[in-house]
């Protein structure tokens, strides 16, 4: 007989269960590895600590779970289809993964994005980042909004509306923006296609903003009304300042020495120089979005993957059906 686990925290009235890092771990199950530890270092990125043991114990449990979810709600859309007696195409299901910038987004979601097309079914899977869609330099600069470049309003809202609007319409194929991270600036003229996917991931710092009621009266549609589940990655801030700092440092050393680097002047800062560069950055920027615009969205992710200062899951908190 199989073993039930029991979360650690079963407070009714929380919407939230909440998982210590064993007793998600046991629900793995047999989900199988498919994963090669070559894999896993190309997945993490420059500060992760990514390890075969994190994706045993956290993303294959969640890998399973995500699995359950989409074929539940394929079941429901081919309920659907003979209730209407329509041959509507299918829409992928969306998966956000959101938190602070040096959290870890970017590696949650590549992870994910592994597991889940190794499903026995092979699902197509696709990833794209909100970076694409933020306003190039130009225009942000003549908006006087290169200090806030990750805030809401840098970013091209109605154009990644319409992105998910004609995803979730099962469009295909559907173009986004291309972002460069050594150039710091979308790329004129380049894309990237989605073409009609079983599962699509958006990551991004704000993508489970909400933004303010319309004084009309009108419906305004927000980023997570496209989501069918939504991941936040979160961490104390002193531990997201120090991870920051960290990879600031790891990048002075590597890709900003790239000539065609946005950030290439920082290359030639000394260690103290480049420390105290990295946390006025971090202060001003990095931690003001975090707390007026990030942080408050934590509540509305269905998934809440606690971080340690190790940089490994210690908690997990799944919103309750």
């Amino acid at each position: 007989m199989d073993q039930l686990v029991a979360p650690r925290s079963e407070n009714r009235f929380s919407p939230y269960r909440v998982f210590s890092r064993d007793e998600w771990a046991a629900l793995r199950e047999d989900t199988p590895m498919t994963l090669e530890p070559a894999e896993v270092i190309r997945l993490r990125s420059v500060h992760d600590r990514l390890d075969i043991a994190e994706i045993e114990e956290i993303y294959l449990p969640l890998s399973r779970l995500l699995s359950l979810y989409v074929a539940a709600t394929q079941k429901l859309f081919r309920a659907q289809q003979r209730f209407l007696n329509t041959v509507d195409a299918k829409v992928p299901y969306v998966i956000g993964v959101a938190g602070s910038v040096a959290a870890g987004k970017s590696t949650t979601a590549r992870v994910l994005q592994a597991l889940l097309a190794r499903w026995p079914n092979v699902p197509k899977v696709d990833l794209i980042t909100t970076d694409g869609f933020l306003f190039p330099n130009a225009v942000l600069q003549q908006e006087g909004l290169m200090d806030k470049k990750g805030f809401p309003e840098s970013y091209d809202l109605p154009a990644l509306l319409r992105f998910l609007s004609h995803i979730k319409a099962g469009r295909r194929p559907v173009r986004a923006p291309v972002y460069s991270h050594l150039v710091y600036d979308v790329v004129p003229n380049e894309c990237i296609e989605i073409d009609r996917p079983d599962i699509l991931i958006v990551e991004g710092v704000n993508v489970l903003q909400a933004g303010r009621p319309p004084k009309d009266g009108k419906a305004i549609p927000f980023v997570s009304d496209f989501f069918d589940f939504s991941v936040y990655i979160d961490a104390e801030e002193d531990v997201l300042r120090h991870w920051y700092v960290k990879r600031f440092l790891a990048l002075r050393g590597t890709a900003f020495r790239d000539p065609k680097s946005y950030f290439r002047r920082y290359s030639q800062l000394t260690d103290d120089e480049a420390v105290a560069m990295a946390t006025d950055i971090w202060t001003r920027i990095n931690l003001v979005n975090l707390q007026e615009n990030i942080l408050p969205t934590r509540q509305r992710a269905d998934l809440i993957l606690k971080k340690s200062e190790t940089h490994r899951i210690a908690e997990v908190a799944l919103r309750r059906l």
